[in-house]
C-alpha cells in the first residue's frame, strides 16, 4: 500500500507500523531483540507495529535498528532556495514568516456564536 496524503493519520500511522513489523520480520527479529538493539522498551515496539502514537525519537532508534535511518532523509528534505530568494534576502536565512499583506488578508464570513 502507498501511503498518500488522502490517508488519515490513524491510517498512515497503521501503515507504517504494519511496515516495521514486516521489516523486523524480514529480518528475523523478535520484538524483544529490536526493542533490545533500539534501546527502547517491548511496548514500545508493541505501540508502533499497532500504529499507535510514539515519541519521534523513539521511532529513530527502531529506524537505526532496522537499518533503515539512511531512508529518513525522504520525509523532510532539505529545501531548496531559489536563486531570486537567495538574491532578495542577501544570503541571510529566513527566520520569521509575515504576515499576509492587508489586501490579501481574507475575513471569515462567520466567527464561533455567530448562527447561521
Amino acid at each position: 500500500m502507498t501511503i498518500s496524503k488522502e490517508m488519515s493519520d490513524k491510517a498512515v500511522l497503521l501503515e507504517l507500523g504494519s511496515r516495521i513489523a514486516r521489516y523486523r520480520l524480514n529480518k528475523n527479529m523478535t520484538q524483544e531483540a529490536l526493542a533490545m538493539e533500539a534501546g527502547v522498551s517491548v511496548p514500545t515496539i508493541q505501540r508502533l507495529e499497532k500504529g499507535r502514537s510514539t515519541q519521534l525519537s523513539n521511532f529513530i532508534r527502531v529506524l537505526r535498528a532496522l537499518d533503515l535511518f539512511e531512508r529518513i532523509d525522504g520525509l523532510a528534505p532539505a529545501p531548496v532556495i531559489s536563486p531570486i530568494q537567495q538574491a532578495k534576502m542577501r544570503g541571510k536565512v529566513r527566520q520569521r514568516a509575515s504576515l499576509p499583506s492587508k489586501e490579501k488578508q481574507v475575513t471569515p464570513s462567520w466567527s464561533w456564536g455567530d448562527k447561521e
